[in-house]
């Protein structure tokens, strides 16, 4: 009887596939495999990645909240950064594809839309595991998913293996996103949530902005090819997984710590179905489908319109998201002051009033200060816009609200950039900020005469 609970146990360890490196090493020892510096060498690596995965999970209790300024909430920042600074390249690379593999307009719509829909797939699961299996496995997959995608895109040699890598670098995001903000709306009080997510959100605009950063330092300065870009990245993105390791606790709600407050945000949400919700995230599908057609054809706009060098543009929209370093955090500040849904509506607005005035400028200088103008304002009103999120989403949820929240780009990106080819190539490429503007401004009407918040 023992001998045959011993050997169900064995066979089970052996099934699992995070003690499938100690079976290799009892089935290899008397082979004389391992003794090889090679197999010591990759053994030691892929020890290192599982044992990530493996490390315990350890609950915070409600009661005492982590403070803003942890080790948890700054690893994720890191790590926000990194995923972020390979993915980003694309917007900028869009004019030297179009010329390298000869794409029409609305083929390069077609490649900006694929990311999305597949993002749009992945969303609800990846909401879905991040509520089940928590944030150092999910930012450990985000970050080897960062890694494979620079290295494919490193070795493109046509369109659709470009869009493999590119998909890659967006659905990365999309698995991250969900865990981290809301492991950081759990990690800390709830008056202090919109300044945790500011700074949250500063990392990622950091990585947002480094990638464009070096495309004006590695391509123009050192004349590195776009190639060679993506490949210099690799090595950055794995330190991901050093400063992941180090994190101990994750934090989640649980019905046995803090009733009260759990009971009394449930009360403002049940479901994802509440009226409030539903406007809120209707309200953000049509904001990022203006943002989407921006995004597809700013840069070739800039190139092909203004007269723009790829450097010059890449300086743009890396300041552009630099600037979050600095108004993502005073976002978070200002909105947990002055109310989250006051600032954000405020906010939005005097931006897509700079972002609409900036195209009717007709110098460089003009059109860079109201262009930064309106990515300051923006990045100002997202810790609020997470915030709410956070507090629109049942308790026990969270995650699958965060992931709810970041599927309407991913819809809206699969149909703005065609929508946007269509209208470069009838009215031209002006038009399409126009119609983009108009769209941004009604999703700031939905979100400011629909959305109730308690």
């Amino acid at each position: 009887m023992e001998q045959s609970s011993s050997a169900t146990t064995n066979t089970a360890k052996t099934r699992d596939p995070f003690n499938i490196s100690a079976a290799l090493v009892s089935n290899w020892t008397d082979k004389k495999i391992i003794h090889s510096p090679t197999f010591f060498y990759y053994y030691s690596l892929a020890h290192f990645i599982t044992h990530i995965f493996r490390r315990e999970v350890k609950w915070v209790d409600k009661r005492k909240p982590v403070k803003i300024f942890s080790y948890g909430l700054s690893a994720v920042v890191i790590t926000h950064a990194l995923i972020h600074s390979a993915g980003n390249i694309t917007g900028a690379l869009y004019p030297i594809l179009k010329e390298e593999f000869v794409l029409t307009n609305q083929q390069i719509g077609l490649m900006a839309a694929i990311p999305p829909l597949v993002q749009a797939l992945f969303s609800i699961p990846a909401g879905h595991m991040s509520d089940r299996y928590g944030v150092k496995k999910l930012i450990a997959l985000s970050i080897t998913m960062t890694v494979i995608g620079a290295l494919i895109a490193g070795f493109t040699i046509n369109p659709w293996m470009y869009i493999v890598a590119a998909t890659l670098l967006t659905l990365n995001s999309t698995i991250y996103h969900p865990s981290a903000h809301s492991y950081t709306a759990r990690l800390v009080e709830r008056k202090d949530r919109a300044k945790a997510l500011g700074f949250l959100n500063a990392g990622g605009t950091f990585g947002i902005a480094v990638g464009p950063l070096s495309i004006t330092i590695l391509m123009g300065w050192l004349a590195l090819t776009w190639r060679q870009l993506y490949l210099f990245w690799v090595g950055p993105i794995v330190l991901g997984f050093v400063f992941l390791y180090f994190v101990r606790a994750e934090s989640k709600v649980e019905d046995i710590h803090d009733k009260d407050e759990v009971s009394s945000d449930v009360k403002e949400t049940k479901s994802f179905l509440s009226r409030d919700f539903l406007l809120y995230i209707s309200s953000r599908g049509v904001r990022m489908f203006g943002g989407s057609m921006v995004g597809t054809f700013i840069s070739v706009y800039l190139t092909e319109v203004r007269g723009w060098s790829i450097p010059e543009i890449g300086v743009l929209f890396g300041i552009s998201s630099l600037l979050g370093l600095v108004a993502s955090p005073i976002g978070g500040f200002l909105a947990s002051k002055l109310g989250e849904k006051r600032f954000a509506v405020y906010s939005f607005a005097l931006g897509y009033a700079c972002f609409f005035a900036a195209f009717l400028t007709t110098n460089v200088i003009p059109f860079m200060v109201l262009y930064l103008a309106y990515r300051f304002l923006g990045i100002l009103g997202m810790p609020a816009m997470a915030s709410i999120t956070a507090r629109l989403s049942p308790p026990s949820q969270m995650g699958m609200g965060f992931a709810l929240s970041f599927m309407p780009s991913s819809i809206t990106g699969i149909i703005a950039p065609i929508i946007a080819a269509w209208i470069a190539d009838t009215y031209g490429l002006f038009p399409i900020f126009i119609v983009a503007t108009v769209v941004m401004y009604l999703s700031l009407i939905i979100f400011r005469l629909g959305v109730r918040i308690k």
